[in-house]
């Protein structure tokens, strides 16, 4: 017979005192840290414990005794459930300060180098509306919060909207994000009740069975639309009539789009892209440069954040026109495009193959000739014989994922010694191990964090790094 697990306790009159860096409020209780959701600096609360260990332990707020002066009210009716903006209830001025801090540690804590004046925060222009891409999930399990379970109300089982973390199965039905122009909204609600007025089944997570599967809906800062629907069973009669529906009901989308996947996962980078109508790609701009974005394309979500964040970058380059340029992680070539016309020559390396399709489309479209783009892994496409054979960089800039370098690839860099690097990371943690990797020859000269993210602890960090002479 199981053993009956041991009730936590509730701590009472807890001082939340910080942020911690997943985004989670943090508070001290004897000599335990205890991590807290959804709580702001200066609130005392009643905490219920959720998981404890010997020096932490996580929990909620069971009761608010005095709110923070510095909490806001949350502009969306999704707060607390969906999980996505869990910092809206903190002002913006205060996230970013946050976030700050979050840099300044990690760079300190982590690397433990010599390091310059940490710049301040460059923030978003616009703390809502300002993604442009957002996916949804369709279910036939719909997630109900506390407060509709008490109510007593009955609630259809579907849902179009977000999972729920931990319950991979439950989705949140939303009725309105403030993330994205509310033009996404409305195609996500359209759709919704179309398919229930119609009578087509949601997707069902465990089964793996139902019609409507996923939703993507891209809006350019340009105003171009691209909507891709993604369906779990192939029923051609039921797919048209959706798509026509959703044609007639927005005809302002100009890439409208669809993917069978019977597959398990709902990834599509290996699934096939079929046109309904439009084009099949939408494009971005910056400074008069064209950005092709397909469906599988990468681009930083923020776009207008994301012309600061590489304008950012281009400067620590430092380019006077005759460097050649390893641009590192490229993804669709944006950074690498975007930094072309200053430099002698540049050469993109990034992991995904349909990625170095769109980079080169890019630079054709912009009729950009002195870049050159190699799909592959990064440590087996970085070697030292590739650096012999294309040229010994002077400048790199390199933007990997949040896991950060592999060591390989710190190493190669090392042995090619470029002039400066310019390291874009969205995980200053990892960040940070890899400048502890390189200090054995470089030193930092400048580090600047840019916003991306309003409402989430996430925060993009831009470091410049010279060689020791």
């Amino acid at each position: 017979m199981a053993r009956k697990r041991k009730e936590l306790p509730i701590l009472e009159n807890v001082a939340i005192t910080g942020i911690a860096a997943e985004g989670n409020s943090i508070a001290r209780v004897d000599d335990m840290v205890v991590f807290i959701p959804y709580g702001a600096p200066g609130d005392v609360v009643n905490v219920k414990l959720d998981k404890k260990k010997k020096s932490y332990a996580e929990g909620h707020i069971d009761t608010m005794i005095s709110p923070s002066p510095e909490r806001v009210t949350p502009v969306c009716e999704h707060f607390g459930s969906c999980g996505g903006c869990r910092w809206q209830h903190i002002p913006y001025s205060l996230q970013v300060k946050c976030k700050q801090t979050q840099v300044e540690d990690a760079l300190n804590r982590i690397a433990k180098i010599d390091l310059p004046q940490i710049s301040e925060i460059i923030p978003s222009d616009n703390i809502y509306q300002y993604r442009n891409k957002m996916e949804y999930t369709f279910s036939n399990r719909r997630w109900l919060t506390f407060d509709q379970i008490r109510s007593g109300e009955e609630f259809p089982p579907y849902a179009a909207g977000f999972h729920i973390a931990g319950a991979f199965d439950k989705v949140l039905n939303i009725n309105k994000c403030h993330l994205q122009d509310d033009l996404g909204n409305h195609i996500r609600n359209f759709v919704r009740d179309y398919a229930v007025g119609h009578g087509l089944s949601f997707y069902d997570l465990r089964e793996n069975t139902g019609l409507l599967r996923t939703l993507m809906i891209r809006i350019a800062s340009t105003g171009e639309i691209m909507v891709v629907m993604v369906f779990g069973e192939d029923n051609p009669e039921a797919i048209r009539n959706l798509m026509d529906a959703i044609r007639a009901k927005f005809p302002q989308i100009t890439s409208l789009l669809y993917v069978i996947n019977l597959k398990v996962n709902d990834t599509i980078g290996d699934q096939e892209i079929l046109n309904h109508s439009g084009k099949d790609f939408i494009e971005e701009e910056m400074e008069g440069l064209r950005f092709r974005i397909g469906p599988k394309s990468f681009y930083q979500t923020n776009s207008l954040q994301a012309y600061k964040l590489y304008s950012v970058a281009r400067d620590f380059a430092e380019l006077s026109g005759d460097e050649l340029v390893y641009d590192l992680y490229t993804g669709t070539g944006t950074i690498a495009n975007f930094v072309a016309r200053q430099c002698k020559k540049v050469i993109g390396i990034e992991y995904v193959e349909d990625a170095i399709k769109d980079a080169r489309i890019n630079s054709e479209v912009n009729g950009l000739d002195n870049t050159e783009f190699f799909a592959g892994d990064m440590k087996d496409v970085l070697t030292d014989e590739f650096i012999e054979r294309h040229g010994r960089p002077d400048v790199m800039i390199v933007d990997p994922p949040r896991a950060g370098m592999h060591e390989d690839v710190v190493n190669v860099i090392l042995n090619a010694a470029p002039k400066r690097i310019v390291y874009v990371s969205c995980n200053p943690a990892t960040q940070a191990r890899d400048l502890a990797l390189l200090d054995c020859k470089y030193r930092v000269d400048a580090v600047q964090p840019v916003d991306m993210f309003p409402h989430t602890h996430h925060v993009e960090n831009v470091v410049k790094l010279s060689i020791r002479e």
